[in-house]
């Protein structure tokens, strides 16, 4: 493999409900998270897409926090799983960076109009039904669930 290539794979669980993909937090996971996505539009045609596209803007925008953020530079690794249930998309995105100081329980001043950052958090928080951080075992933990409404 090339210097600063990253390492990807994805595992797919024969069962068809449960997903998974890990690699470098790196710009090039984007590809491979809006694969795993894709993926299961095309396993479970019964998720509405509507559910799938909102997931999926929350997952890239905490995804691309930890990319853009993460610290060490260049050393962040992440664990990405998924799994379809009759009532929800619930997903985790487990990374080996630093302590992330976020309070999501606290209500968070939005940013300046012309401001172009600091509106991840709130995007993703405003298209899930549920959106927690928790750090254990020296990783960061992101929990985020979509409730399927179709």
């Amino acid at each position: 493999m090339p210097p600063g290539a990253s390492n990807f794979s994805a595992c797919f669980s024969s069962e068809g409900s449960r997903y998974s993909v890990q690699g470098q937090a790196a710009p090039e996971c984007f590809d491979e998270l809006h694969a795993l996505l894709e993926r299961v539009s095309e396993n479970h045609p019964e998720v509405g897409r509507e559910d799938l596209d909102m997931l999926e803007t929350a997952v890239i925008e905490i995804a691309g926090n930890v990319v853009e953020h993460g610290r060490p530079p260049g050393q962040v690794s992440y664990s990405f799983f998924l799994e379809v249930t009759d009532t929800a998309l619930e997903s985790v995105l487990i990374e080996s960076g630093t302590e992330v100081p976020p309070d999501l329980d606290e209500p968070r001043p939005a940013p300046d109009d012309m401001s172009e950052t600091g509106r991840g958090l709130l995007l993703a928080g405003a298209v899930l039904d549920e959106l927690r951080y928790e750090r254990r075992d020296g990783q960061n933990t992101w929990t985020m669930v979509r409730g399927r409404r179709s």
